[in-house]
């Protein structure tokens, strides 16, 4: 157990450092456009400017009469450190997931229930709460709503662990069935609830007006494409690790 933990930690340390290069490369520019504009408005506003932002992760940016207290070099330096630290908790909890479900669900073999294992994470805690609270550039939002909107979101990953979850469980359960129907009943075991929450949870739509519909898109695409290069490295890299092990 002591070695697949091992394994897990280094596996989410590199795939955390992947990711961070991909979101310097891919999503800081759009980052830096966004703040561009959110000065440009600042200083256009005829009661100036005196805010913070706190938005999750280390894209977040603080304003006290114009003066950062963080400068984007060191946001930059952040972002590495803070994807890092993110792959090293979430690759030692992928090692246990991983250890309680092998040999009890999912494919025989180690190096696909590796990958399945991953992309069933992504969809959980990324994918669907992503479509319905998608990310927002740190210039969009409302400060005095992050409460709300955390809890919101933290609601939207439940229900995505839930509905995942639950439709493994009916997979497993339904093996005897024709696959087809067997992948019908996963399918909408999983969809339920997430249409569901869709339809009940309230919306947040704090996108100003004029805000470049061109940009929140880049942004969000670099948003969600970091993550899914985070739980790809994770996939690969731990499948890769144990490519020599035989068959449970």
């Amino acid at each position: 157990m002591t070695k697949l933990i091992m394994r897990g930690l280094l596996v989410g340390l590199l795939a955390g450092l992947l990711a961070a290069v991909f979101a310097s490369i891919v999503g800081e520019p759009r980052i830096d456009q966004a703040i561009t504009l959110e000065e440009a408005a600042s200083a256009a506003s005829p009661a100036g400017d005196s805010h913070s932002h706190g938005t999750a992760g280390p894209e977040g940016h603080s304003h006290d009469e114009g003066e950062a207290l963080v400068s984007r070099d060191g946001q930059r330096f952040g972002l590495f450190l803070a994807l890092a630290l993110y792959g090293l908790a979430v690759g030692g909890l992928f090692a246990l997931v991983y250890a309680a479900v092998r040999g009890r669900a999912g494919p025989r073999s180690e190096p696909v229930l590796a990958i399945t294992l991953a992309a069933a994470a992504f969809a959980a805690v990324v994918l669907i709460p992503f479509l319905k609270y998608p990310a927002n550039p740190p210039a969009v939002g409302d400060p005095e709503t992050i409460n709300q909107r955390t809890v919101l979101y933290l609601a939207a990953v439940a229900i995505g662990i839930l509905s995942v979850a639950a439709g493994a469980a009916t997979h497993r359960y339904a093996d005897r069935s024709e696959p087809w129907l067997r992948w019908l009943a996963t399918g909408a075991t999983v969809l339920a609830p997430v249409a569901a929450a869709w339809i009940l949870l309230p919306e947040v739509d704090e996108v100003p007006q004029g805000f470049p519909a061109g940009l929140l898109w880049d942004f969000r695409i670099a948003s969600i494409g970091t993550q899914a290069v985070f739980w790809a490295g994770v996939g690969t890299l731990f499948a890769f690790a144990a490519r020599r092990r035989s068959p449970v």
